[in-house]
């Protein structure tokens, strides 16, 4: 079983930075890829960045690419989101998501087994 807390969220100004964290009970290092999701008011929710379990791969969102760098240290059982350059479109509740890694890492919903309760991130111009 796995628990994930986010925090770092809070209210940035159109432009700036912001670095959202995600400590998990247990250890993230036994089999697990680890996601960043949001959900903005009226809409579904999207997938933003995952990792797998070294940390040597990465992949993106087209709409966060080269802004948003997701990154883990798996001694502190903790991952990492930086937004940079962030815009009024970023504005949403961001999730953190562990799911049990199946040999490729995957930006559906499905692929994770289970979910922080969001930190919000509002973004003013």
């Amino acid at each position: 079983q796995v628990q994930l807390v986010e925090s770092g969220g809070g209210l940035v100004q159109a432009g700036g930075s912001l670095r959202l964290s995600c400590a998990a009970s247990g250890r993230l290092s036994s089999n697990y890829v680890m996601g960043w999701f949001r959900q903005a008011p009226g809409k579904e929710r999207e997938f933003v960045a995952c990792i797998n379990r070294s940390g040597g791969n990465t992949y993106n969102a087209d709409s966060v690419k080269g802004r948003f760098t997701i990154s883990r240290d798996n001694a502190k059982n903790t991952v990492y989101l930086q937004l940079n350059s962030v815009g009024s479109e970023d504005t949403a509740v961001y999730y953190c998501s562990a799911g049990r890694d199946r040999g490729y890492a995957s930006g559906s919903s499905d692929y994770y087994d289970y979910w922080g309760q969001g930190t919000q991130v509002t973004v003013s111009s």
